[in-house]
């Protein structure tokens, strides 16, 4: 198994550029279709630790509810975002990237080359 994942929205073209690009690099990551499969509260707590970010940070906003939820309001506990994340699990931005070094918020696709 690869110590490369990327969660994954094959329908976004920052999401399918940033697999392309770990392609490129010669590295097949593991794929995670993170909308199909959806978020454990253990699963994105990690992620944000690795990132050092809170829910705040990888919020996806455009083409959701996260307004009229609410959650955009500066006030809205981590907690809070991510209990809405796990019963939405587009309300997180996309790719995030994993690997040995860190995790990241993949937005533009060269952040990945960081996490190499």
């Amino acid at each position: 198994m690869s110590d490369v994942v990327i969660y994954h929205n094959p329908n976004c073209g920052t999401s399918r550029n940033t697999l392309a690009l770990l392609r490129e690099k010669g590295l097949e990551p593991q794929v995670v279709e993170y909308l199909k499969t959806g978020w454990t509260r253990e699963q994105l707590q990690d992620l944000l630790q690795r990132m050092d970010a809170s829910a705040h940070d990888i919020l996806r906003v455009r083409g959701t509810k996260a307004e009229e939820l609410g959650l955009t309001d500066p006030s809205a506990s981590n907690e809070a975002l991510i209990a809405a994340m796990i019963l939405d699990p587009a309300l997180v931005n996309r790719p995030i990237v994993a690997t040995p070094k860190g995790a990241a918020l993949c937005r533009p696709a060269e952040i990945a080359l960081t996490l190499l």
